[in-house]
């Protein structure tokens, strides 16, 4: 008689089951256990490498006073009065920044008003603290978090790193705790936004656990840029660009991996990369900070800038879509350049992307400079609406450098397109040469916060696409 245990469902399942393997091909066997654990051995190491979660509570992008407000005419009278250029030299600026893609509201440092012409430490200082502190202090004050609460500050700035550094500074004036785990990073470029958020990230995840089972606590990341050392009084023509399309920028995010938070939180962070392409020497040499031959200070953008960038895109790119894309694009992908090949054509083979707008709703392209956002667009099959807040960014904005993209995802709010859910890659390129990505999920529908920098004005955008540049192309920045 059998045991009723044998009788169950369950049991008469397993012995179908295996009765029906027992009549497969022993290869075909093989093949099955070795995938199922395979997939098993996947499954528990994903499990096992699962990382803590962190989220992005609330960020703060840096408004500067309306009287910091620099237009094309406050340009001339600044480039005129100071008595340093020619009336070549002055056509030249006056050429790139028609062309440049920037609004007559951008946001200059404190010494093109000082009457005094003249690029100090004492500026850059005021332009620093400026920037820093009040958007610090916006920032804290609306994540009901305060300065003691803060566990690691990551402070990024490429072209001014004074001594007492930036982070120090920041410390100093907000009393932080002697405990907290300060980083100062400089050279990164317009990437120093994005390699602060994985650097701030990976710091959290090492803290020890708090008692309780709670987080690590709180990393506060603060970029900037700082032009008032760097603003160029040569001839150069490659170091005169800078001068018309780089403007005042800060913007701070508060990140933390405390799960109790997580209700607070807009962004959960998914992924960081970063690819970095400076053993090529084109690449490595296309943003440089030198002195011109009469000794004059600034930074150099060579004509292979666009080149570089739409190189380093790619290859960043096949890294970052196997991570982030549906299987169903890379499949449609893979079809797309093997008929291409198939039919003998290798450079349309060589040309096909990926679709990116299968795995993010939102896209903050880096805006550097209105080639490198055509050049991005037309690589990347985008169209003008995919575009449009990078275009608007750098027009309301200029080129605000590493803060760049929290400049635009605050654009994203004020038009109240973000929803729970949703997906948004911040793209930004830095010197040296990286490309690097932060892909973050929205964890609730977000609108605009009382300083979010577009309150006022983003009714007006999009403005109308500039004209295609015709001449000057390889001028156009890029950091």
């Amino acid at each position: 008689m059998s045991s009723p245990s044998s009788s169950t469902p369950a049991a008469m399942a397993a012995a179908t089951v295996m009765a029906s393997l027992r009549t497969l091909p022993f290869p075909l066997l093989v093949a099955l256990v070795v995938s199922a654990l395979a997939f098993i051995a996947t499954v528990l190491r994903h499990l096992v490498r699962r990382q803590r979660p962190v989220y992005l509570l609330n960020y703060s992008c840096h408004l500067p006073d309306a009287d910091r407000q620099v237009s094309l005419e406050v340009c001339e009278y600044f480039g005129l009065k100071c008595r340093r250029y020619s009336d070549d030299i002055a056509d030249f600026m006056r050429l790139i920044y028609s062309k440049s893609g920037l609004g007559q509201e951008t946001f200059a440092p404190p010494f093109i008003f000082s009457g005094k012409f003249e690029k100090t430490l004492a500026f850059a200082i005021q332009e620093a603290e400026e920037g820093l502190f009040a958007v610090v202090g916006q920032l804290l004050a609306k994540s009901d978090v305060t300065p003691a609460d803060i566990d690691v500050l990551v402070v990024a700035c490429s072209m001014f790193s004074p001594m007492p550094s930036l982070a120090s500074m920041i410390a100093h004036r907000f009393k932080m705790r002697p405990d907290v785990k300060a980083y100062s990073v400089a050279g990164m470029g317009c990437s120093a936004g994005t390699v602060g958020v994985d650097t701030a990230a990976r710091s959290l995840r090492c803290l020890p656990r708090r008692r309780g089972g709670g987080g690590g606590g709180y990393a506060l990341v603060v970029v900037t840029e700082n032009t008032s050392l760097n603003w160029y009084f040569g001839e150069n023509k490659h170091m005169l660009v800078t001068n018309c399309i780089f403007r005042v920028g800060t913007a701070a995010a508060l990140l933390t991996d405390n799960p109790s938070r997580r209700g607070d939180a807009k962004y959960e962070l998914v992924r960081a990369m970063r690819t970095h392409h400076g053993a090529d020497d084109a690449a490595f040499h296309a943003a440089t900070q030198m002195e011109d031959d009469r000794g004059n200070l600034g930074v150099a953008l060579t004509k292979d800038l666009v080149r570089v960038a739409g190189a380093a895109l790619r290859r960043h790119i096949t890294a970052l879509g196997p991570r982030v894309l549906p299987v169903s694009e890379m499949l449609r992908y893979a079809w797309r350049v093997a008929r291409a090949r198939a039919a003998g054509n290798a450079k349309a083979a060589a040309a096909e992307v990926p679709d990116f707008q299968k795995a993010f709703e939102h896209m903050c392209i880096h805006s550097g400079g209105k080639a490198v956002i055509d050049t991005v667009g037309r690589l990347m099959g985008f169209g003008p609406h995919v575009v449009e807040p990078a275009r608007a960014t750098l027009h309301r904005f200029g080129n605000t450098s590493s803060s760049l993209v929290f400049y635009e995802l605050a654009y994203f709010e004020a038009k109240r397109r973000v929803r729970a859910g949703d997906r948004v890659w911040m793209l930004a390129f830095g010197t040296g040469f990286k490309a690097c990505s932060n892909v973050w999920r929205a964890l609730r529908d977000c609108g605009p916060d009382a300083d979010n920098p577009w309150n006022g004005c983003v009714h007006r955008y999009p403005v109308p696409p500039p004209p295609p540049s015709r001449t000057h192309k390889h001028y156009v920045s890029l950091e």
